[in-house]
């Protein structure tokens, strides 16, 4: 089952960025008491208990306000908000109950979501607590009160959001079939690449459109075989400006690679990978999924026999930390190569299950020692018993050791770089992991 996603709202200056800050244990946001500081959403995984799950930090919320900056916040907001499973609606117990919560609640109301109210600030439950009744007048259930910065009340608020979570999900995690999510910056193609897809296979099972995500589940018969297209092109597009815009993609593409096999990272090939791809290829390395990247619009590009390679060589110094991701180039307009989408995935995720004897991987571990002596320092050298494999999508290997300290960043890159050569796994993650066994000898 997918990581829910829980979205942190209010007016500005309540305490939303501290809250964030305790809830994911570093100081992530930038916290100043001034109104506005946190211009965009920032995400971050919290566990709790036996829950992960993924909190958003959003600008603060002015329903009224006609300031450009605060209005694309209010937009960046809405977004979060329609994006999450859960919202924290924060108050601040010392400036009371003002007239802009009530216009934040009504917000919050018509987006039908599961809310959990909490009164930030609260220094002294036994002192303040007559204040925080007054916020029952929101009616949108009883307020929790929390201090974020003393973090006092932080464990009730989490039981409480918590709640939310149980009643829903159980038909996701029994369905086998692939699903791939389409992700990239506004306006590269994304939703044409679906459009393509679906015109040219005409067996669209269903559109289920808004599940919890916010985003449109396509389901596209190919061979036989059944594919979930989760697209994340849906974004509002009020703003002019097109930093602001951009920076929306994020958190879609955080929800929707959470429940993909596959992540297709969409770059316009007439603009070449920018930062921003890179942004959205870090969200999906970092969870483990395979990987494609896309090249569309690869029909208005000029070309020479050089073209290809070039941009590929772009591609890879920019994607540097995933050098295994599969690319391909396309173009959505013509539908030239799309065929070659659905025989990359296919390979992805059999690349993705694969499963490596413990004997086998150990063959490989004992050549790559021969070949390359294992970091040492102050005299002592580590030492490297066995591998083996213990799960899959990504596969996931633990290396035993005699010092995990001494297992230096770069010699794990190597082991990594040795089981890729011998068994490919082209297109997806791979994690390696150290545990520490006491020297028997």
């Amino acid at each position: 089952m997918s990581k829910k996603v829980v979205a942190i709202v209010g007016r500005p200056n309540v305490g939303k960025s501290t809250l964030f800050n305790a809830l994911a244990g570093d100081m992530i946001s930038i916290v100043k008491d001034t109104p506005g500081v946190t211009r965009d959403r920032i995400y971050a995984d919290v566990n709790w208990l036996d829950k992960t799950f993924t909190i958003i930090d959003t600008g603060g919320i002015e329903p009224d306000s006609n300031d450009i900056i605060l209005s694309q916040m209010r937009e960046q907001a809405q977004i979060a908000i329609d994006t999450a499973d859960v919202i924290v609606f924060i108050t601040d117990v010392r400036q009371g109950l003002v007239d802009s919560d009530a216009k934040v609640c009504d917000m919050l109301r018509r987006s039908k979501k599961k809310v959990v109210l909490v009164v930030n600030k609260v220094d002294n439950f036994d002192k303040m607590m007559p204040d925080v009744y007054e916020f029952y007048n929101l009616g949108i259930g009883d307020p929790i009160p929390i201090s974020a910065a003393s973090k006092l009340g932080l464990g009730d608020m989490l039981e409480e959001v918590c709640k939310n979570f149980e009643d829903d999900g159980e038909e996701e995690t029994e369905d086998d079939r692939p699903k791939v999510a389409i992700v990239g910056k506004p306006n590269v193609g994304k939703s044409s690449i679906i459009n393509k897809l679906t015109g040219e296979n005409r067996v669209i099972v269903s559109d289920i459109a808004g599940t919890t995500r916010d985003a449109i589940d396509t389901n596209i018969v190919r061979n036989g075989k059944e594919y979930v297209f989760i697209d994340t092109a849906g974004l509002r597009r009020k703003s002019k400006i097109k930093e602001e815009i951009e920076r929306y993609s994020i958190i879609r593409a955080v929800a929707a690679v959470e429940r993909a096999d596959v992540v297709v990272i969409v770059i316009d090939g007439t603009e070449g990978v920018t930062e921003q791809d890179a942004k959205i290829a870090g969200i999906a390395h970092e969870r483990g999924k395979g990987i494609i990247v896309a090249v569309n619009k690869w029909d208005a590009v000029e070309k020479d026999d050089k073209t290809i390679y070039r941009q590929t060589e772009k591609i890879r110094n920019t994607l540097s930390f995933m050098q295994y991701a599969e690319i391909i180039f396309i173009s959505a307009l013509t539908g030239k190569r799309l065929d070659k989408l659905f025989e990359t995935i296919d390979m992805i995720i059999e690349n993705q299950s694969m499963r490596i004897q413990t004997g086998v991987l150990n063959e490989i571990l004992a050549e790559a020692v021969a070949m390359q002596q294992p970091p040492s320092d102050k005299g002592k050298r580590l030492k490297l018993y066995y591998m083996t494999q213990v799960a899959i999508k990504p596969p996931t290997f633990v290396v035993f050791v005699n010092d995990k300290k001494l297992m230096h960043f770069s010699y794990s890159r190597y082991l990594e770089n040795n089981i890729r050569e011998a068994f490919g796994f082209k297109g997806t993650a791979l994690r390696i992991l150290t545990r520490e066994r006491k020297d028997k000898e």
